[in-house]
């Protein structure tokens, strides 16, 4: 698992906010636009396409788990 910053993603990477080594799908996020008015990123929840919400850029997040 290895530790990055939610702006060093790229359009469409899955990723967890807490270091989870099999997360289940309702933990995985995937990284979307990035709104320049809020100046942060549209992330949805890879289960449920209705549940979105905006995260900073410098938020940690964690990739590289089994999914």
């Amino acid at each position: 698992m290895e530790k990055k910053l939610l702006k060093e993603l790229k359009k469409g990477d899955w990723f967890t906010l807490k270091p989870i080594e099999e997360p289940k799908e309702s933990q995985v996020f995937i990284r979307d636009d990035y709104d320049r008015g809020l100046k942060k990123f549209l992330c949805g929840k890879f289960d449920d396409i209705s549940a979105y919400r905006y995260i900073k850029g410098t938020k940690e997040v964690y990739v590289g788990f089994t999914f």
